[in-house]
C-alpha cells in the first residue's frame, strides 16, 4: 500500500494535497505535477511512502532540478514508484546505459548462438576475474539511505534525523516542517 501527498510552501504556511501517481512514469513526470502545485514557484515536496518498506522524498525548488531522498534504495528498488525515484544520475550510472545495453543485447545474440543454435554456455562461470575484486555488480542498487541526506535542513529537519526515520516518516517530517496538521488532513 501506497501513499503520495504533495506539501506545497506557500505565504501562509504548508499547503497539502494527496496525489494519484497512476499517470507519473517518470522522474520528470513527477517534477512537473510539482511546479504545477507550486505558488510562486516555491518549495514543493512530494512524498511517496510504502507501507513500512520505504519512503521517499522529492524537492522542487522553482525551476531548479529536483533533489532527492529515498530511506531505502533496495527496498524502492522492488516498487514501480521507487524506480521513478532511483535514476541514472541518483544511481551514479551513465543516463541511459541500461537501455542501450539492452538494445544492443536484442540486436546481437552475445551468447554467440545462433538462433536456431540451443546455448551450450555453462550456467556458472567459474572463471577468476582480476578486475572484479569486489564481486558487486556494477548495476546494483546500494541498500540503505540513497540521495540528498540534507533535503530538508533547511526546513527543519536535520540530516541525522533524517537518516534515522523508519516507520511513520511522513508524519515526522511534516511535524518538523509545521505542517503535520495539513498532512493528517490528507491521509
Amino acid at each position: 500500500m501506497y501513499f503520495a501527498a504533495l506539501l506545497a510552501r506557500t505565504e501562509d504556511g504548508w499547503e497539502a494535497s494527496d496525489t494519484e501517481l497512476d499517470d507519473v512514469e517518470t522522474l520528470s513526470d513527477l517534477t512537473d505535477l510539482a511546479r504545477d502545485a507550486s505558488v510562486d514557484e516555491d518549495t514543493v515536496l512530494v512524498f511517496i511512502e510504502q507501507e513500512d518498506a520505504w519512503f521517499g522524498v522529492v524537492r522542487v525548488d522553482g525551476e531548479d532540478d529536483p533533489r532527492i531522498f529515498i530511506s531505502d534504495a533496495t527496498a524502492a528498488a522492488r516498487s514501480s514508484y521507487g524506480e521513478i525515484l532511483l535514476t541514472d544520475e541518483l544511481l551514479g550510472r551513465e543516463p541511459g546505459a541500461d537501455d542501450t545495453i539492452a538494445a544492443l543485447e536484442e540486436l546481437v545474440g552475445l551468447d554467440d548462438t545462433e538462433d536456431d543454435d540451443p546455448d551450450t554456455t555453462p550456467d556458472n562461470d567459474n572463471t577468476n576475474d582480476d578486475d572484479d575484486d569486489d564481486g558487486l555488480d556494477d548495476d546494483a542498487v546500494p541498500a540503505g539511505p540513497l540521495g540528498d541526506t540534507r533535503i530538508l535542513a533547511d526546513l527543519g529537519l536535520p540530516e541525522a534525523e533524517l537518516l534515522m526515520l523508519r516507520a511513520d516518516a511522513m508524519a515526522e517530517i511534516a511535524d518538523a516542517l509545521g505542517a503535520a496538521e495539513v498532512l493528517e488532513a490528507v491521509r
